[in-house]
């Protein structure tokens, strides 16, 4: 899944998906502003290519899933500010949300997620 770039999409997540707004942070820029000086966030943010995050000078916790090529959750985690993520091997892309939104749509390690933008649909 190369030639990602910045904007906005839908997270679908399961077998009878509800559509999540999705931010796709693709340029170093957008990566490295991610969530940082907002107070929340209405969907997910998908920062690709990346293995791993951090939550310095977040103002809010945030769930983290950790995905593989294919957008596989290899794991997820939910990060309180302050606290900087492990990388994760295997790991290309990082889906992040608020605390707790990724257990209300069923998103856990083993799931594979399916992600529409402009101009590419990923399989299922």
């Amino acid at each position: 899944m190369a030639n990602w770039r910045d904007g906005n999409g839908i997270l679908l997540v399961g077998a009878d998906p509800a559509e999540i707004p999705l931010e796709v942070a693709a340029s170093y820029g957008a990566r490295t502003r991610g969530l940082l000086g907002r107070d929340g966030i209405d969907g997910a943010m998908l920062l690709t290519p990346a293995a791993s995050v951090h939550t310095f000078r977040m103002r809010f916790a945030i769930d983290v899933a950790y995905l593989d090529r294919e957008l596989g959750v290899l794991a997820v985690v939910t990060m309180a500010p302050g606290r900087l993520g492990l990388p994760r091997l295997r790991s290309r892309h990082v889906l992040e949300s608020a605390a707790g939104a990724m257990a209300s749509w069923g998103l856990r390690a083993g799931t594979t997620i399916k992600v529409d933008v402009p101009g590419r649909l990923t399989p299922r």
